[in-house]
């Protein structure tokens, strides 16, 4: 099958060709608005990716099954797969079939969600760490370890649910993996819609003193992205393995 190679290829691949393509641009001053505009250019690459990737596993799954087909693309056909509540419905859906082609009694703990996200941390913590875009961005750096050392791995890929609602970080409410999802999802729409350009680039005072603005942060967007592409990964292999032994 055509995409599976696509499906399977993780997105992390266009950090390190943004890490690798930008090491050679200077410290000084003058390349701030530079790394601004690397940081938005390859967010926008992730999130491209990564809904292709979705419509993928949607056209993969409806191969396979024509009820399914229907539903999708005629009946409840998806979108863009940009939002979080496509993304929760696509991720529901390859469960679903796993369980329609043979493995009723699924563990979700068997993609291995603590190792997804040990190598998740480890991989965005080692890609960036001494780096000109860490020094750049130190403050959005610092700030996004001290928030994502205390993700748990019960708090996504459930049974139910691809982020768990009400699993709070650092016991704050306001801190939760889909309220950064929201912030990465209006960040993501801001950009490729260029809403900048007749919209004022400035957040409110009431915005900027909010506890919760400190999830506004590429590092946490990288890190959200990934999070979410492994899970899916992950489980599309199961969705296969499962094809091909039915």
């Amino acid at each position: 099958m055509n995409h599976n190679n696509f499906i399977l290829s993780p997105v992390s691949e266009i950090l390190k060709d943004m890490v690798s393509a930008s090491s050679g641009i200077g410290n000084g001053i003058e390349s701030f608005p530079l790394f601004e505009y690397i940081m938005q250019s390859t967010f926008l690459k992730i999130t491209g990716a990564q809904e292709q990737k979705m419509k993928c596993i949607v056209w993969e799954l409806a191969t396979h099954d024509y009820e399914y087909r229907y539903m999708r693309f005629t009946k409840n056909q998806l979108g863009e797969c940009s939002n979080y509540s496509e993304k929760q419905k696509i991720y529901k859906d390859i469960i679903e079939q796993i369980k329609k082609h043979g493995r009723k009694d699924i563990d979700i703990n068997s993609i291995g969600k603590n190792k997804i996200l040990k190598q998740n941390t480890q991989f965005v913590e080692q890609t960036f760490v001494n780096t000109n875009i860490e020094k750049k961005k130190k403050r959005s750096f610092d700030e996004y370890i001290f928030i994502w050392k205390d993700i748990k791995d019960n708090y996504f890929a459930t049974k139910d649910n691809l982020f768990v609602h009400t699993a709070a970080i650092n016991d704050k409410p306001e801190d939760t993996l889909l309220k950064m999802y929201e912030y990465l999802y209006s960040h993501r729409n801001r950009i490729a819609h260029n809403t900048l350009s007749y919209q004022q680039n400035l957040s409110s005072l009431n915005v900027l003193i909010k506890e919760e603005y400190k999830l506004n942060n590429y590092f946490i967007y990288f890190s959200l992205l990934i999070l979410i592409d492994n899970v899916m990964i992950n489980l599309y292999k199961q969705y296969l393995n499962t094809i091909e032994n039915n």
